[in-house]
């Protein structure tokens, strides 16, 4: 009986050691794998103002078309290897499903890629991304491309949202989720009194931060510059130019310049064109393998793709979005908010991002620290796609390891990742 005894503690002993072994928080989320999800490359158009900038004669098509070739030549790819393209898009038709599969083809992918779109708002292109990682993980394919792209030039406006029948318009809460956004979130910021020099300082910020690092030169590396045809309003003549940077971040921008802004929901309201995100065109995309697959390629890994989280809220409070959802990512990778470096949650409007970022205690200088949509420019369907790059460029500049992207969905929902930089 004793020797019996001995022996169980002498085994308790040893299961001790073990889980003593086993690394937790941080350090569990940066150790390797061969079945980690990588990201190999992940670039970005630059942003363009809608009806505006560089991109307001391009397709969207074209713009994802240049996105998916970047991608190809710089990550030196074969892609007959890519097995699956997953595209995020919001105010497209079918969300693109055609014309995206025919950009593939002129990119260079052959016809045994599968391509499909998706549209979950404003998350759709890190919903792209997260459907290829979730592919990858469970061996549907062994590579694919997780994209998102707008054209807000061309397709924002009140047909992008369908009439309600009565059965939708006789319930309250679904009804809720046509409210207007900018309408719900002047009507958030008072409730929770968001006052307007609070949503300029952090929308001035924005800009501020912006300004300096494109004049630093820190979003050229994820930036794929891109020629196209471009028509000059006054003149109307058509010119071939090179677009390389975001044309919506403006030098100089203040809390008082912003406070000469006119309210645009609301009479007295507290929500403008400076502190609220800018309609934009842009594509963005992210190449994903298995780290062992990446090995075995020569494929150089930026980071990997830890998990990701989605939930619904009320659709009047459909900017609290990040506040609910940046909690269940951090538990499901088991890691505190601390253990974060940086943070790149949408800035869809000054009001719900400024509410997120204090409610969840986090530190504002690790939030968005090159500025965020208020500056550049929220292209719907390409955001989640182009935080991944912006991401990781900024996580690789600063020499940090652990980040998160987040956002806000409209009709009530918040989505967000948690990413690891190599």
């Amino acid at each position: 009986m004793a020797k019996a005894q001995q022996r169980l503690s002498q085994v308790q002993s040893h299961l001790a050691s073990s889980e003593a072994d086993i690394p937790r928080g941080r350090e569990s989320i940066l150790r390797k794998s061969p079945d980690d999800i990588v990201v190999t490359c992940a670039l970005r158009t630059p942003l363009t103002r809608g009806g505006k900038g560089g991109f307001k004669d391009t397709a969207a098509a074209d713009l994802l078309a240049h996105a998916f070739q970047s991608l190809i030549s710089r990550s030196k790819i074969d892609p007959n290897l890519v097995e699956d393209i997953s595209v995020g898009n919001v105010l497209a038709p079918g969300a693109g499903a055609t014309e995206y599969r025919a950009a593939a083809l002129v990119a260079g992918f052959p016809e045994t890629t599968a391509v499909k779109t998706l549209n979950r708002q404003c998350s759709s292109g890190l919903q792209a991304c997260v459907d290829i990682a979730n592919a990858i993980r469970c061996g549907m394919i062994d590579i694919g491309v997780g994209a998102g792209v707008e054209s807000m030039s061309s397709q924002y406006g009140p047909g992008a949202v369908s009439e309600f029948s009565d059965l939708l318009d006789n319930h309250q809460e679904a009804k809720n989720c046509k409210v207007p956004m900018g309408a719900l979130s002047e009507q958030m910021a008072s409730d929770r009194k968001i006052t307007r020099d609070v949503q300029d300082a952090f929308a001035a910020r924005s800009f501020q931060r912006a300004e300096a690092a494109q004049k630093a030169g820190k979003f050229n590396e994820e930036i794929a510059p891109m020629k196209v045809k471009w028509v000059d309003p006054k003149t109307e003549e058509e010119q071939e130019i090179v677009v390389d940077k975001d044309d919506g971040i403006r030098p100089g921008m203040t809390v008082e310049s912003l406070g000469k802004i006119k309210p645009a929901f609301k009479k007295d309201g507290s929500i403008h064109a400076g502190n609220a995100s800018q309609v934009s065109d842009g594509a963005a995309a992210v190449l994903l393998m298995k780290r062992s697959t990446a090995e075995r390629l020569g494929q150089s890994i930026l980071g990997k793709f830890v998990c990701s989280s989605v939930v619904g809220v009320k659709p009047l409070l459909m900017g609290i979005g990040p506040w609910k959802a940046i909690p269940v990512a951090l538990e499901k990778a088991g890691i505190g908010k601390e253990e974060v470096d940086v943070w790149e949650i949408n800035e869809a409007f000054a009001s719900q991002c400024v509410w997120c970022v204090k409610e969840l205690g986090l530190d504002e200088a690790k939030v968005n620290p090159n500025g965020g949509a208020i500056a550049f420019g929220h292209p719907l369907g390409c955001t989640g796609a182009r935080q991944v790059s912006t991401l990781f460029n900024e996580l690789g500049r600063t020499g940090k390891k652990v980040g998160v992207t987040s956002m806000c969905v409209g009709t009530g929902m918040g989505m967000a990742a948690v990413w690891v930089k190599e």
